[in-house]
């Protein structure tokens, strides 16, 4: 994917929202406790063998090494996930210092929720205007 046909608002926009979740992240605690997670889920797998090599082969055996399995796999997915959209992130900084782009301020930030606000209020204008004229038909 290339970011050289990006706009600026986009890049801009994008970065935001991947920092936001990169200080929500970072700030939770929510990776060592996912860690854990993966390892409870290696557990139930070294466990699950070992009821099979002790006592045969057993449905609670089986469905300890599914569950590990199953546990272990979203663990890898969501910690290789993690790495990309730091990887993005990076790249999209990158872009940005390339091009040279400085941060837009607060207050046209202000803005755009302003005319945000005035464009709901016209739509809201515009279908109690209709509503009125289906009333009066």
């Amino acid at each position: 994917m290339s970011m050289k046909k990006w706009t600026d608002e986009e890049l801009i926009s994008t970065r935001e929202n991947l920092e936001t979740w990169e200080k929500r992240s970072n700030s939770s605690g929510g990776s060592k406790l996912w860690l854990l997670t993966a390892l409870l889920g290696a557990f139930a797998i070294s466990t699950g063998v070992a009821f099979i090599f002790l006592d045969g082969i057993d449905v609670m055996s089986v469905i300890l090494i599914i569950m590990g399995t199953v546990t272990c796999f979203s663990w890898y997915r969501s910690d290789k996930q993690r790495k990309d959209n730091i990887a993005f992130l990076d790249e999209i900084r990158k872009e940005i210092k390339s091009r040279k782009l400085k941060d837009i301020t607060k207050s046209e930030d202000k803005g755009s929720e302003q005319v945000g606000e005035i464009k709901a209020d016209n739509k809201k204008e515009l279908s109690a205007a209709k509503t009125q004229a289906a009333d009066k038909n």
